[in-house]
């Protein structure tokens, strides 16, 4: 070796001959060498007739990654896989078609209980027999992907909430019959780290389901309640008034969203930060919402959006930077942004007193308290 140190681990192989050594050996030889490493490295390589590619990062021996690519054979790599892979933390397994059967599941569960990252979106061939699995095998789970997987009863979802308490990721887009109220019930009482949830068009989400998120979670972050059609005001004002780091929104196609709710935001901003006026021009900036959609939410009108618009900075309507999204809806084009404000001459108020009159007329007090606050930002 040229007079080098000799080579006693695999790595200290030099990464031209292990990437060889990795082209020549089978599939099997390369797993088990994967489960022993502990190298930080990612590999790739194409077998079995070039229908599955595999992704593996092994920082340590207790650390580990893996992604699936795989046409067919599937559930037959992972049943082969999962027990040689005890420490796994993070399994994300990505499907060009549904293959994932239960035993897959299951076997995951019984073998890599360390599992704490784990996609099995599009997985339509599930039952509720692997959220079961998951629930006694893998408790320590923070993030969790099942979106798509429309088998999902919501009596196996309150199961897995109770196991699973320390889930802070959860995305349960398209999972109709998973996602109810009696479900988010569930995750409210026990998920209390809940950071982020997607519930992107299910429709049985209603008002209750989301005040429990809204009292249990109290530290989320990102909520998409999406085509949600089912819940209105009552919602968006329980998250204002309970969820004060929220940063993400998605209300589109929620047709039931009035002015309330837009107020309720904007509102939430001093009313929960009493103090926030004292040192507003350090951290103004970098608090409150970051993304709103209100696409379709053709209820809305231009005062009660631009409450919102004026008491979160961090949202924009200016080009490449839409954070507000408000497409859809018409009557919304005179929406601005902090960016349009900044751009207009001084001389010019946007807090004319005829317009306050305007925006004051047919509000509660509370309300009124929101426009007040808007002049005193400006």
């Amino acid at each position: 070796m040229g007079g080098g140190g000799a080579i006693t681990e695999w790595k200290d192989i030099p990464m031209e001959l292990l990437l060889r050594i990795v082209s020549l050996v089978d599939d099997r030889t390369v797993i088990v060498c994967f489960g022993v490493i502990g190298y930080g490295l990612v590999f790739r390589f194409s077998s079995w007739s070039r229908e599955i590619t595999l992704f593996l990062v092994v920082r340590t021996v207790n650390e580990a990654e893996i992604f699936f690519r795989c046409k067919n054979s599937m559930n037959n790599l992972v049943l082969s896989l999962a027990p040689k892979l005890t420490n796994l933390q993070t399994l994300v397994l990505r499907q060009d078609k549904p293959q994932l059967l239960d035993n897959a599941i299951e076997t995951i569960a019984n073998c890599c209980h360390d599992l704490q990252d784990l996609d099995l979106s599009k997985s339509f061939k599930l039952s509720d027999h692997s959220l079961y699995a998951l629930a006694h095998g893998c408790p320590n789970l923070v993030k969790l992907n099942i979106s798509g997987c429309s088998a999902f009863s919501d009596t196996a979802l309150v199961y897995l909430a109770s196991s699973c308490r320390k889930i802070k990721y959860l995305n349960l887009c398209g999972c109709v019959k998973a996602a109810s109220d009696k479900a988010l019930n569930a995750i409210g009482h026990n998920c209390n780290q809940l950071k982020s949830l997607n519930l992107g068009w299910c429709e049985q989400v209603g008002d209750a389901g989301v005040k429990c998120l809204a009292y249990g979670c109290p530290d989320l972050r990102a909520l998409d309640l999406c085509g949600c059609v089912s819940i209105t005001d009552d919602s968006v004002v329980a998250l204002a008034n309970n969820c004060l780091r929220l940063r993400s929104l998605g209300l589109y196609y929620c047709q039931n969203i009035t002015d309330k709710a837009m107020y309720s935001l904007a509102y939430s901003r001093v009313k929960n930060n009493r103090e926030m006026l004292k040192s507003m021009k350090n951290r103004y900036e970098d608090e409150g919402l970051m993304n709103l959609n209100v696409s379709q939410c053709t209820a809305l009108t231009p005062p009660a959006v631009q409450a919102v618009c004026d008491s979160f900075p961090a949202l924009h309507t200016c080009s490449g930077r839409h954070s507000l999204m408000i497409s859809g809806c018409l009557n919304l084009t005179s929406v601005h942004c902090a960016c349009t404000v900044q751009a207009q001459p001084s001389s010019q108020c946007i807090f004319s007193p005829c317009s306050l009159k305007c925006s004051i007329h047919g509000l509660s007090s509370s309300d009124i308290e929101v426009v007040l606050v808007k002049i005193l930002l400006t």
